[in-house]
């Protein structure tokens, strides 16, 4: 009959136990010099040895010929305890037996001496599940137990056991196990059990682990049933169904330049080939956290990556975002994963997830607006800002020993371009939405329309285009040098020549009659007819 691998490779030794250094080390002391204590409270989170110590212990006080303070696993002691025959070594589940009642007939029982070996043990597995008349019951035994007991309390949960208890116990804290351990005890079962185990699928098994041994090997397990030939990387992503470490890249990479089509489009394939969207967030997640710790410390950081992707792409990643980029997109993933409880349509959320990361202008969130303004410092910093075209640069200085030349006079500068009146782009304006419409990307583009009444309507004057705006936010959101420069070259092509393009906000200019605003264009246009004082 097929036993599971985390069954079958459970460590029968103290040396056995992958991790746990300080604590295998202190109990094999506690048994070679004969100090044991009468009560034992291991902590940690699963998987990490704490029932397999229990076991160890139970034997290695009843072994009849121990060896450095580990059992022998050969003497009828040990192999009764293997077994599960031995009546003086009892493991309980408190999660199923946590009434007073079974507490007092543990304590009736107690009482008596063991029958075939030196100390009756009893492992409370979870004890933290036990009722508060349980603990209270168990308590009284706990504080003075007779010399053949030994108590060995487990739980993931160490702040749910009474203050009571915990004083009476020696207490082991059992930590997660590295993923270089988890990776190396991988490799080791798959050796013994002829799986062909790839070096990088088994750092993603141990990623995956979270410091948790028999998780490590409960996914080894999974994978090599579900895998004829290697065991590589990809087999592991497709038989858990995850997104895998280039993919996951990729939608950063796509989140970066702000590429929402790109990133949708990967999260659709991913949808369709039955990946788990809570698994693909997570991983987002992981991966948002590397690019923190990068930022952070550049060359230390390394050590602490999770492995979600590769490290030369990690570093290259980090330098895309800024931190406050990156904690607002923890946020928004934490809160999309957080939501997925409470909604059914999961692949919607994904795809609004999606859509705010890619355009923090959608909110006005402080936390998007700090994202937003930490890109603009960082760009003004590193020099990397782009002016939009048409805007003014700076004078060029002149060359050593060469003189400026003088200023001109208004009779020498040249002719001013005369400025088209405000009836010349009405064919050209809907002309240039469409245009644009085709290279900016939503929200923007939608800025854009023929309207006569739209968000945005473009007056061509001369050489300047003034894009009345219909308030501050229709501003915020088309005023950026980007939009700008994408708008200047647009409008140049079609008039076949420069066009300097600017922004007004028409819910702060005051409103004047129609018919005077256009006598006053007309006389600014031709000076010589008529003569105007504003």
């Amino acid at each position: 009959m097929y036993q599971a691998l985390y069954r079958k490779y459970r460590p029968q030794t103290f040396d056995d136990v992958v991790g746990q250094g300080a604590v295998t080390q202190t109990l094999k002391t506690q048994i070679l010099t004969g100090k044991l204590s009468h009560a034992y409270l291991f902590t940690g989170s699963r998987g990490t040895g704490k029932t397999s110590c229990a076991k160890i212990l139970a034997k290695a006080v009843n072994c009849l010929k121990p060896r450095d303070g580990n059992p022998c696993n050969c003497c009828e002691a040990c192999k009764a305890i293997d077994d599960g025959t031995c009546m003086d070594v009892l493991e309980i589940d408190a999660a199923s037996n946590n009434g007073v009642d079974s507490v007092r007939d543990l304590r009736d029982d107690a009482a008596y001496s063991p029958s075939q070996v030196r100390k009756r043990v009893y492992i409370i597995d979870e004890v933290h599940m036990l009722s508060i008349s349980a603990f209270n019951a168990l308590l009284k035994i706990i504080e003075e137990p007779p010399e053949h007991l030994l108590f060995i309390l487990a739980t993931t949960e160490l702040h749910k056991v009474p203050a009571t208890i915990l004083s009476r116990c020696q207490r082991f804290a059992f930590k997660r196990i590295s993923q270089s351990d988890i990776a190396a005890r991988l490799q080791y079962v798959a050796y013994q059990e002829n799986i062909d185990l790839d070096d990088s699928a088994a750092r993603i098994l141990a990623r995956l682990a979270d410091g948790g041994m028999r998780d490590g090997l409960s996914l080894l397990d999974q994978c090599a049933s579900a895998t004829t030939g290697e065991l590589n990387a990809q087999a592991v992503y497709d038989c858990l169904g995850i997104a895998g470490i280039q993919e996951c890249g990729s939608m950063m990479v796509a989140i970066a330049a702000q590429d929402s089509k790109t990133a949708l489009s990967i999260l659709n394939r991913l949808y369709t080939q039955g990946k788990d969207l809570s698994a693909m967030l997570d991983e987002l997640a992981c991966l948002i956290r590397d690019l923190l710790i990068l930022r952070a410390a550049p060359k230390e950081g390394i050590t602490l990556l999770s492995g979600v992707t590769a490290d030369e792409d990690a570093q290259a990643l980090a330098k895309k975002f800024t931190d406050a980029q990156l904690v607002r997109a923890m946020t928004i993933v934490e809160d999309t994963m957080a939501g997925f409880t409470r909604n059914a349509s999961r692949r919607l959320d994904a795809e609004v997830c999606l859509l705010r990361l890619c355009h923090p202008e959608l909110e006005m969130t402080p936390e998007s607006v700090n994202a937003r303004l930490s890109k603009v410092e960082e760009r003004l910093a590193t020099g990397q800002f782009i002016m939009p075209t048409g805007a003014p640069q700076p004078a060029a200085s002149p060359a050593k020993g060469e003189e400026l030349p003088p200023p001109l006079d208004d009779a020498d500068a040249p002719p001013e371009e005369p400025s088209l009146p405000d009836e010349a782009p009405m064919g050209f304006w809907p002309e240039l939405c469409a245009s644009i419409r085709q290279e900016l990307r939503p929200p923007v583009s939608g800025f854009f329309t023929q309207a006569q009444e739209g968000p945005v309507n473009g007056v061509l004057r001369g050489g300047r285009l003034e894009l009345e705006c219909a308030n501050a936010f229709t501003v915020e959101m088309v005023n950026r040098p980007e939009t700008l420069a994408v708008i200047a070259r647009k409008a140049s092509a079609m008039l076949k020549k420069p066009v300097q393009v600017v922004t007004v906000d028409k819910s702060h200019q005051p409103k004047c009659d129609a018919n005077l605003d256009q006598l006053l264009n007309f006389g600014r246009e031709h000076p010589d007819i008529i003569s105007i004082k504003e």
